[in-house]
């Protein structure tokens, strides 16, 4: 019974620390961790101890998450929210975190993210998971927007891989000038549009593998070279096309060996003669064979260039051979159109006189009398 006194007494106290489990979570006091893992929740659960620091909250059906969820919350660092059917953020949803590193929203189904959805007060967010994230492309510009209006020049690593972005938007990433690591491996892209890896100043690995690239343009080429010389690539698994039109490619490649590091096993998937063959091994019999194809390709149009012009020169001289055995009746159609066109200019004329004159007006009044 004393002991039970003591305790009732060191929990007035000490208010957060003996704080209850909200229902269906499993707290640890010792570990600073709760875990509401697939527990069917439908919101945040309230109650949830001062301590925590790791934060689980998986597996549920939360459609919604505010600024009201997290109140009270200014120990948590680690924050999981995967798996929830999360379909809205709101502006300033983490910003009562104050201790918030480590945010995880994977496999959710994010359509609406408002403007400053990652706004984290001191910068303190390191790492933001939003694989297999984002509903729609919609998202990818709510996306977009956030990042460029929330505070997260401190952030480390963002994982994007696993949505379908097609087209990164230009300069998603202008204001993530600490960012090291960067996932887009199996994001559907097809291209890097000019400034679409802007701001990107500190960067160390870039994942661009399991994507649809079948080449890289100049366009693309110059988006990569932006990036810092330290920076890692990584390019496996996608199309790659081994043909005329990659020769640019080809020869970036042959000299970034050092950057991309998996080069080695960069594999041709097109042409289908081509296909499994090692996109270096090709890249080097690429340009020679390109080069002669050109010469010949350039050939072929000058000699239609040539023939063209002695059919059109053909043409001149039978055109002026018939007018030259129709140069009378020409001759004489010019001379009725000339003496037609006089006729008319000089009525004209003399009706332009009439109306200036009145004295001609009047003469010719009298005489139509």
């Amino acid at each position: 019974m004393r002991d039970w006194t003591l305790r009732l007494v060191l929990c007035a106290l000490l208010g957060a620390a003996c704080a209850t489990c909200p229902p269906r979570c499993e707290c640890s006091e010792a570990a600073h961790t709760v875990k509401c893992v697939g527990k069917d929740l439908r919101s945040v659960p309230s109650g949830i101890p001062g301590y925590t620091r790791n934060l689980f909250i998986t597996g549920n059906q939360i459609s919604r998450i505010g600024p009201e969820s997290f109140k009270g919350l200014d120990n948590v660092t680690n924050l999981s929210l995967s798996n929830n059917r999360i379909s809205e953020v709101e502006s300033h949803t983490f910003s009562g975190l104050r201790s918030l590193r480590s945010l995880d929203l994977s496999n959710n189904q994010l359509a609406v993210i408002h403007p400053e959805a990652f706004s984290v007060q001191n910068q303190t967010l390191r790492e933001l998971n939003l694989s297999r994230a984002l509903y729609n492309y919609s998202s990818v510009s709510d996306l977009a927007t956030s990042l460029r209006w929330s505070s997260l020049g401190s952030l480390r690593g963002l994982d994007l891989s696993h949505n379908s972005l097609v087209l990164l938007p230009p300069r998603l990433f202008s204001r993530l000038s600490g960012l090291r690591r960067l996932q887009l491996s199996n994001a559907s892209l097809a291209a890097l549009p000019n400034s679409s890896l802007a701001g990107l100043e500190r960067l160390e690995e870039l994942d661009l593998s399991l994507n649809a690239l079948r080449t890289l343009s100049a366009e693309g080429l110059r988006e990569l070279d932006s990036l810092p010389p330290q920076a890692a690539l990584r390019l496996g698994g996608n199309p790659f096309a081994c043909a005329c039109g990659a020769e640019a490619f080809a020869a970036w490649l042959n000299g970034s060996r050092g950057r991309v590091r998996d080069a080695e096993g960069l594999a041709c998937a097109f042409p289908a003669a081509m296909r499994n063959a090692s996109v270096l091994a090709a890249a080097g019999a690429l340009t020679p064979g390109c080069r002669r194809r050109a010469a010949g390709a350039d050939l072929a149009l000058q000699t239609s260039y040539v023939f063209l012009g002695v059919v059109l020169g053909f043409v001149g001289l039978v055109f002026l051979f018939v007018l030259y055995l129709n140069r009378k009746g020409i001759k004489k159609r010019v001379y009725d159109l000339r003496d037609a066109c006089r006729e008319v200019w000089e009525g004209y004329h003399y009706r332009f006189e009439a109306d200036s004159d009145p004295r001609l007006s009047q003469v010719s009044t009298s005489a139509d009398a």
